[in-house]
């Protein structure tokens, strides 16, 4: 089970998102012509493109941000773009997480403060809050870094804090846009494995965007967005097993 209680799917057949026919343009300058794209819960997807393809532009209809001119974005078989935007608001609040290219920090806030900021959002109350957000420090490779603020973290060390905030509230979907953008390859290599690691480990479905294959190979699937529309797919990878509970292996 994942934090809101649904239970966690995997499967191709087993969809969670949905776009079907979608269609969203910016003046008279088209995005999306008639993007199809289907997501299984559990799955890891990158979905790749040049730039100006409309791959941005499809993750933010996929998650709610934005709504399609015509066409259908479903999301565990409820149509996202006939909801009203406080329904949207919520869905993006209590369901998804979003990393993206810098991060977006609010700089006011220590390193902690941001990490437990869904949390708060959400209604816990700040000492259990920042109690959660602090359990991600050690897993995240942050120690020592609770109390500082963006301006004092490493461009690598501000993006983990992002990945933290995104998945404290343990949401169904990962939304991440060109999450390794700022980062040099290396910094960058390390972060796509905290964020595809820590997913797998909570159940969380990830849709990321990239131009960079090396953050695409991270992904089960890839998908290829060209003139708006998704041109070519890759067959899916195999998922590794999930690791044997620590009981299990003490007894093995």
């Amino acid at each position: 089970m994942n934090g809101h209680g649904t239970t966690a799917r995997s499967g191709a057949a087993d969809l969670l998102i949905e776009a079907r026919g979608v269609v969203r343009s910016f003046g008279r300058t088209p995005a999306l012509r008639g993007a199809d794209l289907a997501v299984a819960s559990g799955e890891v997807l990158a979905i790749m493109g040049p730039s100006g393809s409309g791959k941005s532009t499809l993750l933010h209809c996929l998650a709610g941000i934005l709504t399609p001119d015509s066409g259908e974005i479903l999301f565990d078989g409820r149509r996202v773009d006939r909801m009203r935007e406080t329904e949207r608001t919520e869905l993006r609040r209590d369901r998804f997480g979003f990393v993206f290219q810098f991060g977006q920090l609010v700089p006011e806030l220590t390193a902690e403060e941001n990490v437990a900021l869904p949390l708060l959002l959400g209604g816990t109350r700040r000492a259990g809050a920042l109690s959660e957000a602090r359990g991600w420090f050690g897993r995240l490779g942050l120690d020592g870094l609770e109390g500082r603020r963006s301006g004092e973290l490493s461009g690598g060390q501000a993006q983990r804090v992002a990945l933290a905030r995104a998945l404290v509230s343990r949401p169904d979907v990962l939304f991440a846009d060109e999450p390794t953008g700022s980062l040099d390859s290396l910094t960058g290599e390390q972060v796509m494995e905290l964020l595809v690691g820590a997913a797998r480990e909570q159940g969380t479905t990830v849709v990321l965007v990239t131009h960079e294959p090396r953050v695409a190979a991270c992904a089960d699937r890839e998908v290829m967005v060209r003139d708006g529309k998704v041109t070519s797919l890759s067959p899916p990878r195999a998922r590794p097993a999930p690791a044997a509970p620590a009981a299990d292996r003490a007894g093995s």
